[in-house]
């Protein structure tokens, strides 16, 4: 069996994620979906695997049925395939952010940054009054990144804030071109730096996972292979399994 593999989010206002919690578990259970979603005031994030069809009416329900009432009709979707589960069980989490950065400021719901489709991302990072920026931990990003992309060297996301006010001036970096694996973690960071004054603030719609998908390898400016957080570590052009083992990395998971 070819499993699917959903990664998706949405920045949206959900007063009552704690009492979503459950039916999400058992919808999802009933599907025999596993994977891992993260539930939060701000809205939902995560990475879900199962049979096609699961997946389709997963999607379905959370774009347009009645649990959600039609608040995540926006919902950034990326879907690749893997030859065995690449998760153990399902897990439905509640958290204060769907990815933490710790800026009551940085409020993707009232300003991001501007997106940019995969396929216009190469000629914004080749001028050279753009600095490209690399928002992953250390580990992901030693992994595979865009050529003259900056490292942070950051261990977990929430340390971007001090990374910005160390090493980021509005004064200096009119222009920034960010991305991440699937795109989340730069609504958050785009907000982040456009709450403090940056004028000029891009990142790769979709992320990293989107430009692999509809950017041919022989125009590719990606170097390297892309870690994902599913027992399939990394995925290259196409979205195809790279087949690293886990145990290659020495490093932990930390988003």
């Amino acid at each position: 069996m070819i499993y699917k593999v959903c990664a998706f989010y949405q920045f949206a206002a959900l007063p009552d994620y704690r009492e979503l919690r459950e039916p999400l578990r058992a919808f999802c259970d009933d599907l025999s979906l596993k994977g891992s979603l993260l539930l939060a005031q701000e809205g939902i994030n995560g990475t879900i695997a199962g049979a096609p069809e699961a997946i389709d009416a997963f999607a379905h329900e959370l774009a347009h049925g009645d649990m959600f009432g039609g608040r995540l009709n926006n919902l950034e979707l990326k879907c690749s395939t893997a030859e065995a589960m690449p998760f153990g069980r399902l897990k439905v989490r509640l958290k204060k952010e769907i990815v933490t950065l710790g800026d009551a400021a940085a409020d993707p719901t009232r300003q991001v940054g501007t997106y940019v489709e995969a396929a216009e991302w190469n000629a914004l990072i080749a001028s050279p009054d753009t600095l490209v920026l690399d928002t992953r931990n250390a580990f992901e990003v030693a992994m595979g990144t865009f050529e003259g992309a900056v490292d942070p060297r950051i261990k977990s996301f929430g340390q971007f804030k001090e990374f910005a006010a160390e090493k980021l001036d509005p004064a200096k970096h009119r222009r920034i071109a960010m991305f991440c694996t699937g795109g989340i973690r730069c609504e958050k960071a785009s907000a982040h730096l456009l709450a403090r004054g940056f004028a000029e603030v891009y990142h790769l719609k979709g992320g990293i996972l989107k430009y692999l998908e509809q950017v041919p390898e022989a125009q590719s400016r990606w170097r390297g292979e892309c870690f994902v957080f599913d027992e399939r570590v990394a995925l290259g052009h196409g979205l195809r399994e790279r087949g690293l083992r886990e145990q290659e990395l020495g490093h932990a998971r930390d988003e």
